[in-house]
């Protein structure tokens, strides 16, 4: 029996359904050095934005029981040093590569995404309309279906490869967040984002981190995540990407019976930079166990009482 661990989003075929987080892993260059990106299915850089960030003063990150909670704040090196100092070394990996964006202004997203097109080693977008800690743009855009399905149809206009539009789950429904995205003309989901929260010490009073508000991911939001993947998966036909506190490969495999086509593994990553080819070669194994030739086998065949 051969097994088969392609899938395909949007007409983009992946090795394997598996892929970084954006944010998690920079622009890719540390990961390398710890395994061959040919590895994944997709590496998922940090958000891009028009200009560089220096994002948030740390502490920006702090651990809480079951997760982690970061305001970053989208650092990042700005579109322009982006193209010159990241895509040489990006061009070079045998994966596919998409490339998340995010802005303060819908005119940002526009002129970034413009800029991208022109790049040919850029496989797809991933639209950041969902990000909670900063104080304009992120999920002003995606918790309103009109802002999103206008965002949407203005960066489709110009970047003619797939667009994903990344869910918040910090809305009342990420259904109705979802197909104004695919009115938009979104061509996959990526689902979810992370959970807006607070972490503070009891001895001192103070927050943990420097915003006060950030963003919940780990093993903590999973059951959030899959409850959102399933949802979205019975109300539309795109694809989708399920993310939030993947550790094993039994998550990514709840992912995959949810709906999930692939699946982005973030906060995993800091505590086992090699998860994903772990991940992989188990992948493997349970198909095998399973008698499954194809990750096809798996999706969306949740059985419901």
């Amino acid at each position: 029996m051969k097994l088969d661990l392609k899938v395909k989003i949007a007409g983009v075929e992946l090795a394997n359904p598996l892929m970084t987080a954006s944010g998690c892993c920079g622009y890719g260059e540390e990961l390398a050095d710890i395994f061959p990106l040919s590895k994944l299915g997709a590496l998922v850089s940090k958000s891009i934005t028009l200009n560089p960030r220096l994002g948030h003063p740390p502490p920006r990150t702090a651990e809480t029981t079951s997760g982690m909670l970061n305001a970053i704040g989208l650092a990042n090196v700005g579109i322009d040093k982006f193209v010159t100092d990241k895509i040489p070394f990006l061009k070079k990996q045998k994966t596919k590569i998409i490339v998340n964006v995010a802005g303060s202004k819908l005119e940002e997203y526009v002129e970034v995404c413009s800029r991208l097109n022109d790049i040919e080693c850029v496989d797809m977008i991933e639209l950041n309309i969902s990000c909670p800690n900063v104080d304009e743009g992120g999920m002003e855009f995606g918790a309103d279906p009109i802002m999103t399905e206008k965002s949407l149809k203005a960066v489709k206009k110009v970047f003619n490869r797939p667009v994903i539009a990344k869910l918040s789950p910090n809305v009342t429904s990420i259904v109705q967040i979802a197909k104004a995205a695919e009115q938009g003309g979104a061509d996959a989901f990526s689902v979810i984002n992370t959970l807006l929260g607070m972490v503070v010490d009891a001895e001192t009073w103070h927050t943990k981190i420097t915003n006060n508000k950030g963003g919940l991911s780990g093993p903590a939001i999973k059951p959030v995540a899959l409850q959102m993947v399933h949802a979205v998966y019975s109300n539309s036909s795109l694809p989708i990407i399920g993310i939030g506190g993947i550790r094993s490969t039994s998550d990514v495999i709840e992912f995959l019976l949810c709906g999930a086509t692939a699946v982005q593994i973030g906060t995993g990553l800091f505590i086992d930079p090699m998860l994903i080819v772990k991940i992989e070669k188990e992948l493997k194994q349970y198909m095998k166990r399973k008698k499954c030739n194809s990750i096809y086998d798996l999706i969306g065949k949740v059985r419901k009482y």
